[in-house]
Order: structure tokens, then C-alpha cells, then sequence
């Protein structure tokens, strides 16, 4: 398995994920099996309560993940059914650690960031 990572930083609307899905169109022509994930620095769970107005509209997938637009874009682009699991958020990586931990899955252990 191989990754191609496309960054660009936070700044919205430059491109980054149209990018991304040319990258995979071409690739996915060239016989490779692709897919693609979106992983995003906000501690929201997902896109569901973004503002419209900051981020653009939510794209709600076919397992009703609400997730960025761009990953709307990559399932056009890509002709790809993709799942919530395909979008990370901190938030998301946030919320699995609390669950462990009051799980007791860190057996007593302090858990630090």
C-alpha cells in the first residue's frame, strides 16, 4: 500500500481537495486501486455543525457520515463510495480516546496529550 499526502494548511478554498481527486482520477485510469481519506485538524466529530458560511456546505454520505464538501468531490471524481470512516477529525481521535479511557481501557494510567 502506498500514500500520497496533499497539504496545503488550513486556508480554505485554495484547492487542496479538487487536487487531490485529479491525483486519484489519473492514478485510478492507471489501473491502481484508490481511495481517498480526509483528515482535518477541527475537534468538531464531524461536519455537521460547521457554519455554512465559514466552511461551506456539509456533504452527507450514503452511511449518513456528515462530512467536509470535499469529500463529495472525491466520490465524483473517484466513481468511490466512501464512509465516515474515511474523514478524521481530532475531534473524532479525541472522543475514542475519552471512551477508552472511561473504559479503563489505559489500566488506571494517566493519559496525557
Amino acid at each position: 500500500m502506498k500514500y500520497i499526502l496533499v497539504t496545503g494548511g488550513v486556508i480554505s478554498g485554495i484547492g487542496k481537495g479538487v487536487i487531490a481527486s485529479s491525483i486519484g482520477t489519473i492514478l485510478k485510469h492507471c489501473g491502481l486501486r484508490v481511495t481517498s481519506i480526509k483528515i482535518d485538524p477541527y475537534i468538531n466529530i464531524d461536519a455537521g455543525t460547521f457554519s455554512p458560511y465559514e466552511h461551506g456546505e456539509v456533504f452527507v454520505l450514503d452511511d449518513g457520515g456528515e462530512v467536509d464538501l470535499d469529500l463529495g468531490n472525491y466520490e465524483r471524481f473517484l466513481d468511490v463510495t466512501l464512509h465516515r470512516d474515511n474523514n478524521i477529525t481530532t475531534g473524532k481521535i479525541y472522543q475514542s480516546v475519552i471512551n477508552k479511557e472511561r473504559r479503563g481501557d489505559y489500566l488506571g494510567k494517566t493519559v496525557q496529550v
